[in-house]
């Protein structure tokens, strides 16, 4: 089991991890939880689009951008709450 990748300089734990070939690119799909107190960094984070995606646990190592996202919850400012996240990053030809 996967249990995090990291997304420029930023480590993120998942609970999901799903990874295929796309006409030879690698696309890959988690699923990671984001608290009230994490929302605003994370989101500023995904504002990026392309980044330097390390899966450690499978030594893979590239340039990826957001193919798709989409959060349970859509009210993150409120103290306490937490959002399940999904995120599918598809390998960007450098």
């Amino acid at each position: 089991m996967i249990n995090n990748i990291i997304l420029d300089d930023t480590t993120i734990n998942v609970s999901n991890y799903h990874e295929v070939m796309e006409n030879g690119l690698h696309k890959i799909t988690v699923d990671f939880k984001v608290t009230s107190e994490e929302y605003h960094g994370v989101t500023t984070l995904l504002y990026r689009g392309i980044f330097d995606l390390q899966v450690p646990e499978r030594g893979i190592s590239c340039k990826v951008t957001i193919k798709e996202y989409f959060t349970s919850i859509t009210n993150l400012y409120e103290v306490g709450q937490v959002g399940n996240f999904t995120l599918t990053l598809l390998e960007v030809k450098e």
